[in-house]
């Protein structure tokens, strides 16, 4: 009898066992199906919001906008690419009335900004009959303001923050922290200027000199596309080109912008056209949701097949 019940406990137990397994195997199967579905229903969300915004138009008359929001970058929601894209979308929208150029950025990159400020005057040129009116909201400074002297007009509010007509090179020198550490900088190089600012060496005056010439090269390229878009409105000012910035008040009075007005303002009251359609390329939140979502659950999946550890 003994045996026989060693014998019935192994199968009972062998079969209870291959139940647990097969559960597994169905709960594995089900986790699977969900994850594909989901990442699935990502993807289609972020087709569908794709296709939404791809199709912004203007059904008998509007004022476009294109939003210049943060800080120009190449890789950023500001990037040249994003905003040109939006401004050539709302030119050649044939309801458009007039365009606004939204703006809410502290500057950035002198290259995103250039490049907008050359794509504006280009599209004035081709649009003649297309006004195209910069309106800014709580900042529009050094780079974001030479994008903006390219419209035609620069509205404001009273309290926005607008000029900053200079440049900045700025970074640390370690060299002295260095020397009371006793760390040795080794850096081999071919050219006697490669390592021009280095933090770890130090900046000898032939290359400050030039550092300096540089930025006054690119601050008279600045200086320039200012005069250039302003004008005569513009009030002779010893102040103007040093790197302060204004309340939109004071810009009004300095020619740095022309009024006071809100993006409502302009398309009411100057465009005669009160809807407002945003051509500004949006970011398709879908599809990075959907990337973040597959990264979490492959931790999660990693975590789970190794017992519970994590890397940090």
């Amino acid at each position: 009898m003994t045996d026989d019940n060693w014998e019935r406990r192994v199968l009972v137990d062998l079969a209870t066992e291959g139940l647990r397994e097969q559960r597994r195997a169905r709960r594995w199967g089900i986790f699977f199906k969900l994850l594909t579905f989901a990442v699935l229903l990502f993807a289609l969300a972020g087709a569908l919001v794709s296709v939404a915004g791809s199709k912004r138009t203007c059904l008998d008359k509007c004022t476009a906008m294109v939003e210049i929001q943060g800080e120009l970058d190449a890789n950023g929601r500001a990037s040249a690419e994003n905003v040109i894209t939006g401004l050539r979308n709302a030119f050649k929208e044939k309801g458009t009335q007039g365009v606004v150029l939204r703006i809410n950025s502290p500057g950035g990159s002198p290259v995103q900004a250039g490049l907008i400020n050359d794509e504006i005057r280009r599209l004035r040129a081709k649009y003649p009959d297309t006004p195209i009116y910069a309106v800014v909201e709580e900042m529009c400074a050094s780079g974001a303001y030479y994008a903006a002297v390219a419209t035609e007009k620069i509205y404001v509010d009273k309290a926005s923050l607008i000029g900053s007509i200079g440049v900045i090179l700025d970074g640390f020198g370690f060299v002295g922290a260095m020397e009371k550490l006793g760390i040795e900088r080794r850096a081999m190089t071919a050219g006697e200027n490669k390592a021009f600012l280095d933090p770890f060496s130090p900046l000898s005056s032939k290359q400050r000199e030039y550092g300096q010439q540089m930025l006054n090269e690119i601050h008279e390229q600045f200086i320039a596309a200012v005069r250039e878009g302003r004008g005569a409105r513009l009030k002779n000012s010893p102040e103007l080109f040093t790197g302060l910035v204004w309340n939109g008040k004071r810009g009004v009075e300095l020619g740095l912008a022309d009024a006071l007005g809100s993006v409502d303002y302009v398309a009411r009251e100057v465009f005669k056209a009160d809807e407002v359609v945003d051509f500004t390329p949006q970011e398709n939140i879908a599809e990075r949701v959907a990337r973040k979502f597959g990264a979490t659950m492959g931790r999660s999946f990693a975590s789970l097949m190794s017992g519970g550890a994590r890397w940090r």
